[in-house]
């Protein structure tokens, strides 16, 4: 879905004119910001930009100390956070997570099968790998079948490979699920092949725009310089068929070693 598109469908969420200061320090300043329905829209930015804040506020995390937020009915969010660890203490299994959302079973099963998690359902949630975990997540995630899917990083912990295929996945959300996707990704490689529009923060929304455009913008040059990754699938052993998913290489049925940290 190209931006002209994007744009032709419904607002899901609008942030209008977001301000934050935390202790006199400037965090965001009169920010605009929406996402329209079956669009991805990956957020980039410097350390220290205020994405994180932004996505509390989205969120619902937090106000913020100027502007206002409007949001389409009955709207609802999933977010698949960076890090995720919970206390060795806790006895939480992977399908004990899972369980935490209510989900059709046809729907929850074709979740479980498509990220690829089927055999990690008696699995310590705290003794999963980097990749692994992000696998349960985004599927927990999705059984809460929400509008707008907020990814922060999700890529952390694969290796090319296994990238590749989750990318291919994410991209198949919107017209899979129907939902809209907004990525977080210091990933330029993601931000120039995998998405519909680039929004650069740095406080303030610096350019917004078709990822190939974006790359031309001044405040685009001066944060990023002339970087840019061209993705390359030299793998396409997992594409045949119609339904992307996380592909299952090892034959060992509890071991994936390109999902290892």
């Amino acid at each position: 879905m190209s931006t002209v598109q994007s744009l032709n469908t419904p607002v899901l969420i609008s942030l209008n004119q977001i301000s934050v200061k935390i202790d006199e320090r400037e965090i965001l300043n009169h920010v605009d910001f929406e996402l329209h329905q079956h669009e991805i829209v990956t957020l980039i930015g410097p350390n220290g930009a205020g994405k994180s804040t932004l996505i509390k506020i989205l969120l619902g995390i937090m106000p913020p100390n100027r502007g206002h937020i409007e949001k389409a009915p009955e709207l609802k969010l999933s977010y698949v956070p960076q890090k995720f660890n919970p206390s060795h203490s806790l006895p939480l299994r992977v399908k004990d997570l899972l369980q935490l959302e209510k989900c059709e079973p046809h729907i929850k099963q074709q979740i479980i099968s498509e990220t690829g998690i089927q055999h990690l359902q008696d699995a310590k949630v705290q003794l999963l790998s980097g990749g692994e975990r992000q696998r349960v997540l985004l599927a927990r995630a999705l059984l809460r079948q929400p509008d707008i899917l907020v990814l922060d990083e999700p890529m952390q912990g694969l290796d090319i490979q296994s990238e590749a295929e989750l990318y291919a996945y994410v991209r198949s959300l919107p017209e899979r699920y129907g939902c809209a996707i907004l990525i977080v990704s210091h990933d330029l490689q993601w931000v120039m092949q995998g998405t519909n529009r680039v929004v650069c923060l740095n406080k303030h929304i610096c350019c917004s725009g078709l990822p190939d455009s974006i790359q031309q913008h001044p405040e685009y040059q001066a944060i990023f310089g002339n970087q840019r990754t061209l993705y390359q699938h030299h793998h396409d052993h997992c594409a045949h068929n119609d339904t992307p998913s996380v592909c299952q290489h090892s034959k060992e049925p509890h071991i994936h070693p390109e999902l290892e940290i």
